[in-house]
């Protein structure tokens, strides 16, 4: 495996960075995971633009401009001969010393791009569907930092499917502080109710996702159907009609019991295959050329 680092292509083995590096030492940094299909990485630009923007955020001055990120990443892509894949983009502070401190970290950010295979979840799963339970692990809440920061600080999210596993499941769903649905621990979450779609707003704490936003593009533009971003408790979780999770690396999985609640009548939805079945043709159809 050829990993992007700093400028250059390295072996997996010599993909190395500093113990000083702040991204190690505090989770300072961003990152975005991205997928590859077909020969295309799909919704490229959106990602980097998202990137930039999660930067900014944090104050942090990437060392290349959005043309360069590009290709790095397809000249990543290119050196593993992969049309098919998951990118993991990463951007740290750089290297500092022990402190807090940022202005201490003199070099230039750490730039990293990983291009692999990933597989979320079996084949049984999105076939059956999955069961998810609410966790008390709460989302961090947005006036302390905002979800569309895609830092590496994920310890949030990991103590949350730390939760799921251990009540034997893969997937959790995290409210916020007042107790409403966000999201889950890597996903975005939907609901079908009365042949309308819904999915908690950004307003409450929610990642505005790259896939949750093709999804809602394809529910009006393809199936006609009506799309609501709003406040969602998890009683609209038990009596939903349908229910589904989104998110680059699980594409779109669909749910069928939650909290030991079955979901209608427990088999993914029509709404769920059908949506299912048309983000499929557009990851194939559309997207950034590799070459």
């Amino acid at each position: 495996m050829k990993i992007y680092l700093d400028g250059k292509l390295v072996e997996n083995e010599d993909a190395k960075i500093s113990v000083f590096d702040h991204g190690f030492l505090y989770g300072d940094g961003v990152f975005e995971g991205i997928r590859a299909y077909n020969g295309r990485i799909f919704r490229l630009k959106e990602h980097l633009d998202r990137l930039l923007a999660s930067a900014k955020a944090i104050n942090l001055t990437i060392p290349m401009q959005q043309k360069d990120i590009e290709k790095a990443v397809i000249k990543t892509l290119l050196a593993n001969k992969l049309s098919d894949a998951y990118i993991r983009l990463i951007i740290t502070r750089g290297c500092g010393d022990l402190g807090l401190d940022p202005r201490n970290c003199k070099k230039p950010p750490t730039v990293v791009v990983i291009a692999d295979n990933i597989s979320m979840y079996s084949e049984e799963l999105y076939e059956n569907g999955m069961e998810v339970v609410t966790v008390s692990t709460r989302r961090i809440r947005q006036d302390s930092l905002s979800p569309n920061v895609k830092s590496l600080n994920y310890l949030n999210n990991i103590l949350a499917k730390m939760e799921a596993i251990r009540s034997g499941v893969m997937e959790a769903i995290m409210l916020n502080s007042e107790g409403y649905v966000v999201e889950c621990t890597g996903d975005n979450i939907f609901l079908v109710k009365n042949e309308i779609l819904y999915t908690p707003s950004g307003a409450e704490g929610a990642l505005v996702g790259i896939t949750r936003d093709a999804i809602m593009e394809l529910a009006k533009n393809k199936l006609k159907i009506q799309v609501k971003e709003g406040r969602l408790s998890t009683y609209d979780v038990y009596t939903a009609d349908e229910c589904f999770l989104t998110g680059t690396a699980a594409e779109v999985i669909p749910v069928i019991a939650a909290d030991s609640r079955q979901i209608a009548d427990g088999k993914p939805g029509k709404i769920t295959l059908k949506l299912i079945k048309e983000f499929k043709n557009l990851t194939r159809l559309t997207g950034t050329p590799i070459k």
